[in-house]
């Protein structure tokens, strides 16, 4: 088994990464014997048969040459009409998108695209802890905006705030629905936001990976106020329960297009053949899909709300994605990560500490609830009996 050698060094910078707060406390917990995780953003169903189906035939067609660096044009077509309906904007499918490996690589082929040494990125936060990292390793800066305080949505009147306070800002990121709280934006809510964006000359990151998962909202995207300026990015691991497929896709103007297909190609090439298969599939025959998920988020959703709620437990009222934010007990003051962990090892039940997502986080924990009808029952009994007994040892 190697050891490095001693006259070699690593690199600073990615030293000074933290790992994923959610994959740590994750891998911290997992081995708890019986532990029950509503720690990851993983739908539990399974990819829809049709579109299994497909990649199952991609591949016995022997469908696994390169294929183009943007993606399949079939693939790339279908992404442009589907966001023609569903976003109310027209992408030329040969020069406005580019099929990724997952969202994740969208971010980082964005971020990378667009900054410079130095150009500043404003985050809202609480939000999934990736984009701040990325912009790190890009040599952006970043600024991480705390929501809380309204409602977990960044206001018009807060970024333009912060924008009269730092003019070097370049860009905003906007994830939503939001993990980790569920909240979604009004139309009125972006159209105010776009209005402060156009105002400031600034860049739109939208990352609208939950979208097609609302319930009794109807999903906007900035994209259709200024798509001018903004960078779409989706893909198909929620919307598709297709996690494992790592299929995602950006959108935008040419001209930064342009770019972030360089930096893709750097990247990684180009995505498989088969999962891209199966995603067109997906929008093609399977625009139904998530609306079925839906109906099935929604009722656990409510299911988790009630039983959290009766134990005195405070939730965001979250309409879209499925994780739930709620606030810990005020025995534990801030400690999100103690009563995570007591919750881990005492109820052997698996929650991500809010701190992980970012200022405005702390306090709080996420409970994804795209588990089962089953493991979601039997944690909310743990969690019951586990109030019980702590308001009894504390008598």
């Amino acid at each position: 088994m190697p050891h490095l050698a001693q006259d070699l060094s690593l690199s600073q910078k990615i030293k000074n990464v933290k790992a994923s707060g959610i994959r740590i406390f994750d891998n911290k917990v997992s081995t708890i014997p019986g532990i029950i995780k509503l720690t990851l953003g993983e739908p539990d169903f399974n990819t829809p048969e049709h579109v299994k189906e497909a990649a199952i035939k991609s591949i016995r067609d022997n469908d696994s040459h390169y294929a183009p660096q943007k993606g399949k044009i079939e693939l790339r077509q279908a992404i442009s009409k589907f966001l023609k309906k569903e976003v109310g904007v027209k992408y030329n499918p040969e020069e406005e998108i580019v099929v990724t490996i997952g969202a994740t690589e969208a971010i980082n082929a964005a971020i990378f695209a667009l900054t410079n040494p130095g150009d500043k990125i404003l985050i809202p936060t609480p939000v999934f802890s990736l984009y701040w990292p990325v912009a790190y390793l890009a040599d952006a800066s970043y600024k991480l905006v705390d929501t809380s305080d309204e409602d977990f949505k960044l206001s018009a009147k807060k970024l333009e705030k912060e924008l009269i306070k730092d003019p070097s800002i370049k860009a905003v990121v906007l994830n939503y629905p939001t993990n980790p709280t569920g909240v979604e934006y009004s139309k009125d809510e972006i159209q105010k936001l776009a209005k402060v964006i156009k105002n400031h000359h600034l860049y739109m990151i939208t990352d609208e990976i939950y979208s097609s998962l609302t319930y009794g909202v109807e999903h906007y995207s900035i994209a259709q106020e200024i798509p001018e300026r903004t960078l779409y990015i989706s893909g198909f691991s929620k919307s598709h329960a297709m996690t494992g497929y790592r299929l995602g896709y950006i959108a935008g103007p040419k001209e930064i297009m342009e770019q972030i297909g360089k930096v893709h190609g750097l990247m990684v090439t180009t995505a498989n053949d088969s999962a891209q298969a199966a995603a067109i599939e997906a929008l093609v025959n399977g625009q139904n899909d998530p609306k079925e998920f839906c109906k099935t988020y929604q009722r656990r959703r409510d299911f988790v709300i009630k039983e959290l709620n009766r134990l005195g437990i405070k939730t965001v009222d979250p309409q879209g994605a499925f994780y739930i934010f709620a606030k810990i007990p005020s025995s534990y003051g801030q400690d999100d990560m103690q009563f995570a962990l007591d919750l881990a090892f005492k109820a052997k039940v698996g929650v991500t500490p809010g701190s992980a997502f970012g200022p405005g986080g702390e306090g709080y924990i996420r409970l994804s609830y795209a588990s089962s009808d089953e493991d979601l029952q039997e944690s909310m009994r743990r969690i019951s009996d586990f109030f019980k007994e702590e308001n009894e040892n504390n008598e």
